[in-house]
């Protein structure tokens, strides 16, 4: 019991962190409620996917810088292919997207395996494709998204036999992204192919000596990668009902979020518990922000150093780590 408090004892410190930022908002806006925690579980929703799928390869030893770009292409993929069409449609462009994602980023973990180019490389150039990519499939923010998609992370889930202005402080997007996460990390964490990935993370070297298919392990990693990448982007066309071509802030907010979750950027330590309740701790900074009135733009330069002394701060413990 005593070595899994202290081996969680970084996320149990950003828990706290979150409650204090609560207060903190509750302070500076007394009528913040529950449909106020609502609209931060889907504002959340699409950086929480983006670092998932950072968490997974920086845990694999690599690092993706795709992943907004495939996020993108995903969002106006599925919301091009919603335009229109019925509601039914729906339920084929979802698992569609889906397995869109599972490829790209198999293919990115491909090239790097096969040509031996850093992945910081190959997935930069791959940002590119994809970005380009993405504008040729909509020019300008547009598409649909089906109205049964957008109802799934709309309102609260109501809870039989608690009072409702309880069951109110369980918005619909943040159950989808507990379940989503779920279904695909719990499973891995617990299997061969999840130890694999700690494994060649720590030393590929090594895990390379246990018999562990190095190569293999990290085209799935990247693979698992891009799947979550297009679940954040079919999070973004369900939250704001189109598909966006260019690139939001999700690439360096991803990795900030993987750092102060306390995964290693050597790889090979951490989860994905951390790094998703630091998502919500930068988001609920960035409301807290806004609700004091400053100004946007001193209110993104603010975030940015931010996310940017959390990435050093990582960089520099794991210089340390490699230096020991």
């Amino acid at each position: 019991m005593s070595h899994l408090l202290r081996r969680q004892g970084w996320v149990a410190g950003l828990f706290a962190l979150l409650i204090v930022l609560f207060v903190i908002t509750k302070l500076i806006q007394p009528g913040y409620g529950s449909g106020d925690f609502g609209s931060l579980a889907r504002a959340v929703l699409p950086y929480a996917f983006a670092v998932a799928a950072q968490t997974v390869v920086v845990i694999a030893g690599g690092i993706d810088l795709s992943v907004a770009a495939m996020m993108a292409l995903t969002s106006v993929t599925a919301a091009s292919m919603m335009a229109g069409a019925s509601e039914e449609y729906a339920l084929f462009v979802v698992p569609f997207v889906l397995a869109m994602g599972f490829v790209l980023g198999a293919l990115n973990g491909l090239l790097i395996v096969v040509t031996r180019v850093p992945d910081i490389v190959v997935t930069l150039a791959m940002l590119f494709v994809l970005q380009g990519a993405a504008l040729l499939v909509l020019g300008a923010p547009g598409g649909a998204a089906a109205e049964w998609l957008k109802a799934m992370i709309s309102g609260t889930v109501p809870i039989p036999g608690l009072p409702q202005n309880i069951d109110a402080w369980l918005p619909k997007a943040l159950l989808v992204l507990i379940i989503c996460l779920c279904i695909v990390w719990i499973p891995l964490r617990r299997s061969r192919l999840g130890l694999s990935i700690y494994a060649i993370g720590s030393s590929e070297l090594a895990a390379f000596r246990s018999g562990v298919p190095v190569k293999r392990t990290r085209i799935i990693a990247y693979a698992l990668s891009g799947l979550f990448a297009a679940m954040g982007g079919l999070a973004l066309t369900m939250s704001t009902g189109i598909g966006a071509p260019i690139p939001g802030p999700y690439l360096l907010a991803s990795v900030a979020a993987v750092v102060l979750g306390g995964v290693a950027l050597g790889g090979g330590k951490g989860g994905l518990l951390g790094p998703i309740v630091a998502v919500f701790v930068l988001r609920l900074v960035r409301t807290d922000l806004t609700l004091l009135a400053i100004d946007p733009n001193v209110t993104a330069i603010i975030e940015g150093l931010i996310m940017v002394a959390v990435v050093m701060f990582g960089a520099f413990i794991t210089m340390r780590g490699r230096q020991s």
